[in-house]
């Protein structure tokens, strides 16, 4: 039994936190005894006998106190406190104080409570002190692996943010403000495209090239390094990218350096279609696929980085929607046990909430009946990467409404993109003030009404999942005779990419697709494909038809 006494103490009649830490209390899950506003110091300690008394053998008793008014008067009552509570301190009672930041100095210094609240402390914060977390933690006090560190954050998502500066020296750095600051539960390594491309082939490396889009890690110890740098603060988890050549022996290393959290891979990009690696198409997803088996068979999750590109891209919602179920079909046919499905909101950038929203509601009900006790799907939000705006504080507002958007899923990681992504790359600095918006706007989502109830929201929603499927059959319809399964054949996948059932604006003048596809954003806020001639929107059926006839 674990039981946590709290109310204000003397004269001060401000409860507020002292509910909000009882609630919190409530869900890590202690009994609960709510005292009040203005309690005088015996009636605190009463109570507080009354339960040590009623406790038994390994029972926990925890105290908290609050006072918001006059510092000095707070001292004082504070250290009188202290004192008539002597004997419950050396009975093993805990106490914790939580207060205005210059009360909480005061109280600090008398060295009577375990902890001290001065309510920058956000909820995940008190959350982990609530559930058990040392005073001076530890690597030992946070969970090393994805799952087990989204199931000891619950109810609240793990945060993740991209970070890479052009140097080795400015990205540890980075890496230790960040983990010092305890802003992030992963830390997802931004290296440069040489890294991605030529780790192993120094000969095809060019020295003009160092830095650019991310750190430039040439060597297993830069990893080492840089994991090294997060074995601090909340020791924040690393992850990577897996690569565009040499994929299992990248794997391999970032296992061996970085304990990489996560592997992250696309089933159609990072090749040649897109201009970021060496291997034709149809080559790249038989590579991808593999890499899926290596991760799936040591038990590491997997998340296919795979529908966003369709979406930036300008392809329309059906085709995002498709996209993201073959990563789930596929990760589950390689042997993936944790599958992390990747739900990037603003993507386009032009999207309404409501229909943003119904695309991924569509997602969520084409690969739930995928899963089952040997694949589990944990679900990943994120704000488009080309949504924001230049200005500062209109960003800031962005990342904020963005992640609330989000909220409606439950997601169980948050994929911060950061306020500075259409200005320049994040800082350590960044980093961190764009997490501090982010749990905030989480913080107040836990109470948000049910948005997926939407009447526009369920249509559009039904609508994307009656259209996808038809895209899915029509991929199934091209596979050659004796293919036991299309959707993970890669020869079905390439014709279904160079025929244009799965097709792009912005893949015009591609050798790989057509990029014959027109679309728009329509009244709803919906992307849909139109006709090149009259602008009329098309239904799938009316596209599939003019690509397979």
């Amino acid at each position: 039994m674990k039981t946590v006494i709290a109310g204000a103490l003397g004269e001060c009649v401000h409860v507020a936190g002292v509910s909000r830490f009882l609630r919190l209390a409530e869900r890590a899950g202690w009994r609960t005894v709510f005292l009040g506003p203005a309690v005088p110091v015996e009636k605190v300690l009463e109570a507080a006998r009354r339960v040590l008394e009623e406790a038994g053998e390994g029972d926990e008793v925890l105290v908290g106190v609050s006072y918001r008014l006059t510092p000095e008067t707070g001292e004082r009552l504070l250290g009188q406190f202290a004192e008539e509570a002597a004997d419950l301190h050396e009975a093993g009672v805990r106490f914790a104080f939580g207060g205005t930041p210059p009360v909480a100095e005061r109280a600090a210094r008398l060295g009577f409570f375990e902890r001290v609240f001065d309510g920058s402390e956000t909820a995940d914060e008190v959350l982990a002190y609530l559930k058990g977390q040392a005073v001076q933690p530890t690597e030992a006090d946070f969970p090393q692996t994805t799952i087990e560190r989204i199931r000891w954050k619950s109810p609240y998502p793990i945060l993740r943010h991209h970070f890479g500066l052009p140097t080795m020296e400015a990205t540890l750095a980075g890496i230790e403000k960040i983990a010092e600051a305890g802003a992030l539960d992963v830390i997802s390594l931004g290296i440069d495209q040489d890294a991605q491309e030529n780790f192993f082939h120094p000969e095809r490396q060019d020295p003009r090239r160092r830095g650019a889009g991310g750190v430039p890690v040439r060597s297993a110890d830069d990893y080492r390094a840089l994991y090294r740098a997060t074995r601090r603060g909340n020791y924040p988890l690393l992850r990577t990218y897996s690569g565009t050549d040499d994929f299992i022996r990248l794997a391999e290393m970032y296992v061996e350096t970085i304990h990489i959290a996560w592997c992250a891979i696309p089933i159609f990009w990072f090749n040649r279609m897109d201009g970021r690696g060496p291997w034709d198409l149809e080559g790249s997803i038989r590579e991808h696929q593999k890499v899926m088996a290596w991760y799936g068979e040591r038990g590491i999750p997997v998340e296919l980085n795979e529908p966003h590109h369709w979406g930036m891209r300008d392809a329309p919602d059906v085709i995002y929607v498709v996209s993201a179920f073959l990563s789930a079909y596929n990760a589950r046919a390689f042997g993936v046990k944790d599958y992390i499905a990747q739900l990037m909101f603003n993507s386009p950038a032009g999207l309404s909430d409501k229909m943003d929203l119904a695309k991924m509601l569509a997602i969520l009900e084409l690969i739930e009946p995928l899963a089952g006790p040997d694949f589990r799907i944990w679900r990943q939000t994120r704000t488009g990467l080309l949504s924001y705006p230049v200005e500062e504080n209109a960003a800031r507002a962005h990342l904020a409404t963005s992640i609330y958007l989000q909220m409606a899923l439950r997601p169980h990681i948050v994929h911060i993109v950061g306020h500075t992504e259409a200005h320049h790359a994040a800082t350590a600095e960044d980093v961190i003030t764009a997490s501090r918006m982010a749990r905030r706007a989480i913080e107040n989502a836990m109470g948000q009404p049910d948005m997926t109830r939407d009447e526009m929201v369920q249509e559009r929603k039904e609508e994307l999942v009656r259209e996808a499927r038809l895209t899915l059959d029509a991929i199934r319809s091209l596979a050659a005779p004796g293919v036991p399964d299309p959707w993970v054949d890669p020869a079905t996948l390439t014709r279904a990419v160079a025929l244009g059932v799965l097709d792009a604006p912005q893949l015009r003048n591609n050798p790989y697709a057509p990029g014959k596809i027109v679309t728009r954003i329509d009244e709803r806020g919906a992307c849909v494909a139109v006709d090149p001639q009259s602008g009329r929107p098309l239904s799938e059926a009316e596209r599939l038809r003019g690509v397979v006839g």
